[in-house]
């Protein structure tokens, strides 16, 4: 199994949680924050090429869950790639989770969330921003919420 299909598992869940909003289970101490409820705050930086090709190349500043930089490239191996820019979305929503909506009008969303180990930046209904054929392919970045580095697999 590559990393792009346990990504997308990973990724899977932590969205049927977002739209449920169930808090995450308590092991001890006080209750950890739901999901959609964590504050970002992150300069992220994420460059990494997988074994099968699939690469990286995202940066993203977040102060206080309000977007205030962002660029994001993927490379599905030699096959295509996708590009999000900040000048090309407004940030829509700040709670429960960071949405940003495309200028121009189209479905695309930019969604992004913390849970107590990484910081997902994830695109919905984007296809047009994609090399016809690969969008499918193209999953979401994590990063780490303390260092903004690509989360480690």
């Amino acid at each position: 199994m590559t990393m792009r299909w346990m990504r997308a598992g990973l990724v899977a869940a932590a969205v049927l949680v977002l739209t449920s909003c169930i808090p995450l289970p308590r092991i001890g101490g006080a209750p950890p924050a739901p999901i959609a409820d964590r504050d970002i705050n992150m300069r992220g930086n994420c460059v990494q090429t997988e074994e099968d090709g699939f690469h990286e190349n995202a940066q993203v500043v977040v102060n206080n869950n309000t977007v205030q930089s962002l660029s994001w490239r993927i490379a599905v191996g030699k096959r295509g790639t996708c590009s999000f820019d900040y000048a090309e979305f407004r940030q829509t929503q700040r709670k429960p989770h960071i949405e940003m909506r495309a200028r121009d009008g189209s479905s695309c969303k930019l969604l992004m969330w913390q849970e107590p180990r990484r910081v997902t930046l994830a695109h919905v209904g984007c296809e047009r921003r994609c090399t016809p054929g690969i969008y499918e392919e193209a999953w979401p970045v994590m990063f780490e919420p303390n260092t903004g580095a690509c989360v480690r697999r």
